[in-house]
């Protein structure tokens, strides 16, 4: 058991075919859902900045439902969790499509 854990067989034995071969099953052969591990798009977004003021993108689920006021202190927990730095967002604003639907809110931020 010591010689698995610490694997010290040598190249080329069956011991070692065993263990790589274990190995690459339990990264091929788990699936995805046993860890959780979903890909998703990132909910926030950082846009080319303009003049020193950051532009970000923001999902539109993240800030539905709130007032402007709390859209802005909502933006600000959102920029400092995602960025780990002290943004001061200056002005929220909803992005409409064709159909008049939000798809998203612009965040105007300084640092």
């Amino acid at each position: 058991m010591r010689k698995f854990i610490f694997w010290e067989f040598p190249r080329a034995s069956w011991q070692y075919d065993v263990k790589v071969a274990l190995i690459l099953a339990f990264i091929f052969l788990t699936p995805r859902a046993m860890f959780r591990d979903q890909p998703r798009a990132s909910s926030v977004v950082m846009m080319p900045s303009e003049r020193g003021v950051a532009q970000f993108w923001i999902e539109p689920d993240l800030l539905a439902n709130l007032n402007e006021g709390q859209r802005l202190e909502r933006a600000n927990q959102l920029l400092r969790s995602r960025t780990g730095k002290l943004h001061k967002v200056t002005r929220v604003e909803p992005i409409f499509d064709s159909e008049e639907e939000i798809r998203g809110y612009m965040a105007y931020a300084t640092e």
